[in-house]
Parts: structure tokens; C-alpha cells; sequence
């Protein structure tokens, strides 16, 4: 793939996991010396992967594999052991600017109301009230969320929130947005209507570029044009599956469609051989 078209780019990165553990809980109460031992879990390893600029790539693997860990990487959250993440051709020292990150707890602050959760961004930017409130009010509209302004968190329903999370997000007009399994803490049919609804919104920002961490491979097809299908942990690259769908056939029929359940299947078998490796 060209430099010039390369939004996001991951070479050769690992990262290992240190915590420490309790070795014995019985002989721990005598002996404080040996009471812990460090524990190192490899989450990933080598691992090469390239976001195309203006394209929504989802990421698929099982659980453990360290899809969470690359993705926040390219937020500058998490720093490589090896290797280097760049976005726009710069290294990522830090959180960016040019990211907004949903996350799948919805991460609201209870304290404040909806508007001044999706304003919060610019604020921390220094935007002045009157701009940044005109900002958090077009995506809290744009989100389906009108008249909500005044309400704080408790008040609204999971799906709700999630909203205000991708409103906030968007109010702070990121290039490149990262979202960590926003609608894993949703409901089924809650789940089906945010993923349509994310699609609707998305569409208004075609030049946006998008990375979306999930385990259901229904949503990973229906939003993606890439899907990335990692390997078990220490996670890496194992395929890229182009996505033939345009965003005007992603409704309802394109999940009876025979296409769809045959590209579903390829990303069942190539995720089950991982499990059973």
C-alpha cells in the first residue's frame, strides 16, 4: 500500500503484560519474601498492521489476543515494548489530537449533564462555551439524541449513553475514530440499532478513518470494509478479508444475503482454527 494512503501503520510491535501474583496464600502469611512471583503474559508479538485512510477496518480475534492493546496504541494509551505506531506518518509518543476513542463503558462523567459530556472535549481544548456548546448540540442531534441536552447519565438507558459517548467523540471532529467494542454492553436489539445508527452517522463523514474492536462477526461485516482477523495470543495479523459491500446495501437484507453468511463463515473457521490450535 502507498505511504500517501496509509492513515495508521503498526510495525513490528510487542508488548508484554507484567502483574505480580500471590504464589502461596498459606505459606505467603509467614514468608513475605515469597509471597508474590511476577507473572508476564505476551499480548502481542511482531505484530504488522495498516489502516487504510478513510476506511472503516474492524478487528477480530479471540479473547486475549491484545486487540484492545493495538488499538489503544494507536491512541498513544498504551506504549509498544518493540516497535513503532505511527498515524499520519508520525510516530505516537502520546494521545493525539487527530483520535477520538469510545469506549465500551460508556466512560460518561455522572456528574455532568449530556450536553456538557459531549462539549468536554473542546473544553479541554479551550474552545469558548458559546462554540463548543453550538458543536455538542449538532452531534447530540446528530446522534438522535435532541432534547436530551439537560439529562445526566443515570437518567438515560445503555444505548442512550453509548450514544453520547460517539456524540462526544465526535465533537471533538477527530480524523481517526477508535472504538473499543462500544455496543458490547448492549442488549441484541439495542445492539442491531446502533450499529445501523453508526452507520447513518458515519456516512455524513465518508473522509473519516475508523477502527472498531469487536468479537461479533455479524458487526465486524456490517460495518467494516476491511475486517482484520488476528491470531491467538501473542496476537498477530493472521488475514485481512475485504469487505465487498458499499454503505448503501448495509440494511437489514445484506444480513440474510447468501454473500454475507459465506463471508461470516470464512471469519467462524479462521477464528475457531485459532481456538483449537
Amino acid at each position: 500500500m502507498p505511504e500517501s494512503t496509509v492513515k495508521i501503520a503498526i510495525d513490528g510491535v510487542t508488548k508484554t503484560y507484567r502483574t505480580r501474583k500471590q504464589r502461596d496464600s498459606f505459606l505467603g502469611r509467614f514468608l513475605p519474601g515469597i509471597r508474590k512471583e511476577t507473572i508476564e503474559v505476551k499480548a502481542l508479538d511482531n505484530l504488522d498492521l495498516t489502516v487504510p485512510g478513510g476506511k472503516f477496518v474492524s478487528i477480530v480475534g479471540p479473547s486475549g489476543c491484545g486487540k484492545t492493546t493495538a488499538l489503544r496504541m494507536m491512541d498513544g494509551l498504551v506504549t509498544p515494548d518493540t516497535g513503532v505506531v505511527k498515524v499520519n506518518g508520525t510516530q505516537v509518543t502520546g494521545p493525539r489530537k487527530e483520535c477520538g476513542f469510545v469506549f465500551q463503558d460508556f466512560g460518561l462523567y455522572p456528574w455532568r449533564s449530556v450536553l456538557d459530556n459531549v462539549a468536554f472535549g473542546p473544553e479541554l481544548a479551550g474552545v469558548g462555551k458559546e462554540k463548543r456548546y453550538e458543536l455538542a448540540r449538532r452531534n447530540i442531534d446528530l446522534v438522535g439524541l435532541h432534547g436530551f441536552d439537560g439529562m445526566f447519565p443515570h437518567q438515560l438507558s445503555g444505548g442512550m449513553q453509548q450514544r453520547v459517548g460517539i456524540a462526544r467523540m465526535l465533537t471533538v471532529e477527530p480524523e481517526i475514530m477508535l472504538m473499543d467494542e462500544p455496543f458490547g454492553a448492549l442488549d441484541a436489539l439495542t445492539r442491531r440499532l446502533m450499529q445501523f445508527e453508526l452507520i447513518r452517522i458515519l456516512s455524513s463523514r465518508e473522509s473519516a478513518t475508523s477502527v472498531f474492536v469487536t468479537h461479533v462477526l455479524d458487526e465486524a461485516l456490517l460495518l467494516g470494509d476491511l475486517v482484520i482477523i488476528m491470531t491467538a495470543r501473542p496476537g498477530r495479523v493472521k488475514e485481512v478479508v475485504q469487505v465487498p459491500f458499499s454503505r448503501e446495501e448495509r440494511g437489514e437484507e445484506l444480513l440474510e444475503s447468501s454473500l454475507f453468511a459465506e463471508l461470516r463463515h470464512h471469519l467462524w473457521v479462521s477464528l475457531h482454527e485459532e481456538q483449537i490450535a
